[in-house]
This record gives C-alpha cells, sequence and structure tokens, in this order.
C-alpha cells in the first residue's frame, strides 16, 4: 500500500465517520471501522516485505 492510498482510506474513513454523525445509520459506522481495519491492516503487512 502506497502513501497515497493510505491516506486516501484514511480520508474515506472520515468522510464516512462525517456521514454516520449526519445520519445516525449503523451501516455507515459499520463500514468506515471495517474501512479502518483493513486500511491498518494492508499498512501494517505491506510495511513488514
Amino acid at each position: 500500500m502506497g502513501t497515497l492510498g493510505f491516506f486516501a482510506a484514511l480520508l474515506a474513513v472520515v468522510m464516512g465517520l462525517g456521514r454516520w454523525h449526519e445520519t445516525g445509520s449503523p451501516y455507515w459506522l459499520g463500514g468506515s471501522i471495517a474501512l479502518l481495519v483493513l486500511t491498518l491492516v494492508g499498512a501494517l503487512q505491506s510495511r513488514r516485505k
């Protein structure tokens, strides 16, 4: 995962959390948390190689 991809994923997480705050929908919260976890796992795995 490149640096640009990492920051793009973090931006998507922040936007999803903002949308969750607006709507109160649990799907936005769940999707944002899942994307954050996938981003962190991808960053950690690419760092190990």
